[in-house]
């Protein structure tokens, strides 16, 4: 019980320190969309991916008009992101996808996130969490920040998922990702993080 309470205040003692940005798979109108920019987001800074993703929005602003998209043309607008041509691929696959077999509307189950082209268990999870969804989605900041305040002693994603899922109550999963996130982004020299991360663990 202790030790839950140890963790709980240093999760909120990271939310309390992190600047309140826009992460990449926040504040879109629709589903799809928070989908597409998940997606797109992969290894890609979120402040790069959201005035992308806008500009992809604009002009194709519903799933079936992504879906009949031609790839030279989404390759134009996505260019700063990375593996934009994988990627290009991938997003148009996908909305051709959600448009014939999901009415445009992606499915909230994890195993059918997984059969879409560009998702994977992240991005799947983080989408899924910006549902309302109990989920965890683990990135380099989640992974990292769990490993130096101890929360796991796992690298592999997965097995850090289901620590996670152990330790913390499941109210909190779906605040994990975003918190941790926006500290990683907040604090960009590893040295200053790892100064408040020493603290923290006292």
């Amino acid at each position: 019980m202790e030790n839950n309470k140890r963790i709980l205040k240093q999760l909120k003692e990271l939310e309390r320190l992190s600047s309140n940005m826009r992460l990449a798979a926040e504040k879109w109108s629709n589903p799809w969309q928070t989908l597409i920019s998940t997606i797109l987001s992969a290894r890609t800074r979120d402040e790069i991916t959201i005035p992308i993703a806008n500009k992809l929005f604009e002009k194709y602003p519903t799933v079936k008009s992504l879906a009949k998209g031609k790839v030279k043309n989404i390759q134009k607008i996505i260019r700063p992101i990375n593996f934009y041509k994988t990627k290009s691929k991938n997003i148009i696959k996908c909305a051709k996808i959600l448009a014939k077999k999901y009415n445009g509307n992606p499915p909230h189950d994890f195993e059918r996130l997984l059969e879409l082209p560009g998702v994977g268990r992240k991005t799947a999870n983080v989408f899924l969490s910006e549902m309302g969804k109990d989920t965890i989605g683990i990135d380099t900041h989640v992974s990292y920040l769990s490993q130096k305040l101890s929360w796991t002693k796992n690298k592999n994603p997965e097995k850090i998922e289901e620590d996670l899922k152990r330790l913390f109550p499941k109210y909190y999963w779906k605040k994990i990702n975003p918190i941790l996130v926006r500290f990683g982004k907040t604090y960009t020299s590893r040295r200053k993080k790892d100064e408040i991360l020493k603290r923290l663990k006292r």
